[in-house]
């Protein structure tokens, strides 16, 4: 016996989606709003979907580069069909635009990329933006350090940038050997933009990579979420929007402690203290007028951590490491349009860190244990480190016709860094300005040039610099495009290398890329290549000089599908990275040590709407990297005494989240649900390098602290339903 749909309460709903030249829509998500139930539109514009709802209720249309489609249907019982036409939508079709080196989401472009709930959704990533964007080509998967490692460069050669100041402590203060969480939300942005490189000329002191996030402004509406995981995580806050919609302000706040989850899942160091992070963020907005916006954004941070590891030179014995973290970070935001071809944004900056760190050699019984010979002399230390940073930064945007731009502003930054060591004091200061200046111009309607320009001063240094930076696109035809870009890109040696020598010069890198590009509905395709050479590279042997140098090459591909499988989005990157170095204490020109030929990820998000229930699945995939045994020999100089290559690196990840709402009779709607998962799932060993001892006798693998960690929670939030958000993403 067959029931109709009717009989067991269900009302079909169908029917086409087109262009206004009758032009089918594959790939198109449409579904009703406030709910998990729809459909993607298939390969001639058909969709069909059952619901169980009744009553008036708003259908929704929604594809990449068409203006959203509202429909108000009743459902009495009766199947509906509908022939949905959407309109384009022009702010998505503008002119050609300079790309080379970089990938973009915004609002007005998702799916393009990357988009702030992409960064939050991929398995893996633990709701860390840095962190999604290791599943982009040219960042190297680097499991024992926090940070982007982009094309060849370290961590510290790639910045982080909110609303155009320099962010300069993103993730809580690093612990050896293992990686360290974000300290701001992604939820907290609403563009990113992630340029591996050659960006543009308004940031600098980024030799390798920039990270170009921008703050969202007034929400929609008032809205409180919650949410609480195992192991041992609590968030919540709310967002607080005022009558006239004029302005806005939030307080939210996060507390982790691994404790309890290192009871049951065994690490490796040996935890006696925490890891224990906590986290308040504070926002005011404000419409100053029509155009005009005012944001301010404050963080306060702490984390702890202690940990025994098994002393690498003496094995009975037991090195610690106590580190206490306090961060505070304020920064703010204006900006306004005087007249229709004027833009004026400015910014202002702040943040003060203090790590405060304890190393001990112990004996068996727990007691600290004091030799006055090396290598065990300086394994009994008391380190605290504090800096000061602020930055004030004005830009002014002149619109020209044919979409053309001028661009140029200054910026201001203070920097002060004070190192205790045992009994010792060092203090470093620098107050370093920039001026900059670029211009977008249309040559034809489809070749446009970004020229730019950049002069930076360090007082610390007492040397200036100046930068070049140059971007072409050629726009084959609509949806496929050339883009070249060159560009000049110093930056400070970091202060380690600094308090040892004070007349260090920058180290620079000069990029040169080619790119080709291919968009097609909620498809995206790109292919790069690019060149980098280092100069003045700091070295530290046989002292601190700027006698360094290198190159990295390679090939980069990216491609993203979220139309061929209905419910289905996926990626899939690979990068090839030729590099190789001499810098720090290489004796020669090498392979740096956080650098893999090889690296490849494919992330699937599948979306089942029967069961309201996302999945994700990544996998990553990393050749071996080399690791170095260089030691200092009696002259001065450095020799390397072993090397070796790394296992490849193979992990997969998998999330599930159940999408529901407990709250179904409540006045405020709730998108909630419940979520669990498991990074390296299938236990596969990992080893990033070696720790090798004072006299290279023995060696330890670096590796995960245990071969697997796992989560599951829930999560709510009310007054605002994300469930259009998620559908957008997802459908």
């Amino acid at each position: 016996m067959v029931l109709s749909s009717q009989v067991l309460g269900q009302i079909s709903i169908s029917g086409t989606v087109k262009e206004r030249n009758g032009k089918p829509l594959a790939g198109a998500s449409v579904y009703l709003t406030g709910t998990l139930t729809g459909a993607t539109s298939d390969e001639e514009g058909r969709f069909r979907f059952e619901v169980t709802e009744k009553g008036i209720q708003t259908l929704a249309a929604s594809f990449l580069g068409f203006l959203p489609f509202e429909k108000e249907v009743t459902l009495d019982g009766k199947d509906i069909t509908l022939d949905i036409v959407l309109q384009p939508d022009p702010s998505t079709m503008d002119p050609v635009v300079v790309s080379a080196g970089s990938f973009e989401a915004s609002d007005k472009a998702k799916g393009a990329s990357l988009t702030p709930i992409d960064a939050m959704t991929v398995a893996g990533t633990g709701g860390d933006i840095a962190n999604g964007l290791r599943a982009l080509p040219g960042a190297q998967q680097i499991g024992e350090a926090a940070g982007l490692f982009v094309r060849g460069g370290t961590g510290a050669e790639t910045r982080q940038f909110v609303d155009g100041t320099l962010l300069r402590n993103p993730n809580y203060s690093e612990v050896p050997g293992l990686m360290q969480p974000a300290r701001l939300p992604p939820f907290l942005f609403k563009g990113i933009l992630f340029s591996s490189g050659g960006y543009s000329a308004l940031y600098g002191q980024a030799m390798s990579s920039a990270l170009i996030l921008e703050s969202v402004d007034l929400p929609e509406t008032s809205s409180a979420s919650f949410s609480a995981f195992a192991p041992g995580h609590l968030s919540g806050g709310f967002q607080k929007l005022a009558p006239g919609k004029k302005s806005s302000y939030g307080i939210s706040g996060h507390y982790s402690n691994l404790s309890p989850y290192n009871e049951i899942v065994p690490q490796k160091p040996d935890f006696f203290m925490g890891p224990e992070y906590l986290g308040v963020d504070l926002n005011y907005r404000v419409k100053t007028s029509e155009t005009g916006m005012f944001k301010v954004y404050g963080n306060w941070g702490s984390s702890n951590i202690g940990m025994n590891n098994t002393d690498i030179d003496s094995l009975p014995l037991v090195s610690r490491f106590g580190l206490m973290n306090r961060n505070a970070y304020l920064n703010l935001d204006y900006r306004e349009y005087l007249g229709e071809n004027w833009k004026i944004d400015a910014a202002a900056a702040f943040s003060y860190n203090k790590d405060d760190i304890a190393t001990k050699l112990l004996d068996s019984n727990s007691e600290m244990l004091e030799l006055p010979r090396e290598p065990f002399r300086s394994k009994n230390s008391h380190r605290i480190a504090r800096s000061r940073f602020g930055q004030g930064r004005m830009v002014v945007t002149r619109q020209l016709p044919r979409n053309q731009a001028v661009r140029f502003g200054a910026e201001q930054f203070y920097f002060r860094d004070r190192f205790n060591y045992n009994d010792s004091l060092t203090t470093l200061t620098d107050h370093f300005t920039a001026a900059f200046a670029e211009g977008d111009v249309y040559i034809t309607d489809r070749i446009a040039a970004k020229l730019g320009l950049r002069f930076e001063y360090s007082s610390l240094l007492k040397k200036a610099a100046v930068a070049p930076r140059l971007g072409l696109a050629y726009r084959i035809k609509d949806g496929q495009q050339v883009n070249l870009a060159y560009g000049l890109f110093f930056q400070k040696p970091e202060n380690e290398f600094l308090i040892r020598n004070r007349a260090l010069n920058y180290a620079n890198a000069a990029h040169y890329i080619i790119n080709y590009t291919r968009k097609e509905g909620n498809r995206f395709l790109r292919l790069e290549a690019y060149y980098k050479q280092y100069r003045n590279l700091v070295t530290t042997g046989p002292a601190a000089g700027n006698d360094g140098k290198g190159y990295a090459r390679g090939a980069e591909l990216f491609w993203r599908d979220k139309k061929t499988f209905p419910n289905l989005d996926y990626w899939l990157t690979y990068t090839y990275l030729d590099t190789k170095r001499e810098f720090r204490n290489y004796p020669s020109s090498l392979r740096p040590s956080f650098s893999a030929p090889h690296t490849a990820t494919l992330a699937i998000k599948k979306f089942f709407p029967g069961i309201s229930t996302n999945v994700n699945v990544s996998y990553s995939f990393a050749s071996g990297r080399p690791y170095y045994d260089i030691r200092k020999q009696d002259n001065g100089t450095f020799r390397v005494f072993d090397q070796g290559t790394t296992k490849p690196y193979n992990v997969v990840n998998l999330h599930i989240a159940y999408l529901t709402s407990f709250f179904k009779n409540w006045k405020q709607p709730d998108f909630s649900g419940i979520a669990l998962g498991a990074n390296n799932i299938l236990g596969t060993p990992q080893v990033f390098g070696y720790n090798y001892s004072y006299n290279g006798v023995h060696k330890t693998p670096v590796t995960l602290p245990a071969p697997r960690s796992f989560f599951i929670g829930v999560f709510m939030s009310f007054g605002v339903d994300r469930t259009d958000d998620f559908m957008n993403e997802n459908l």
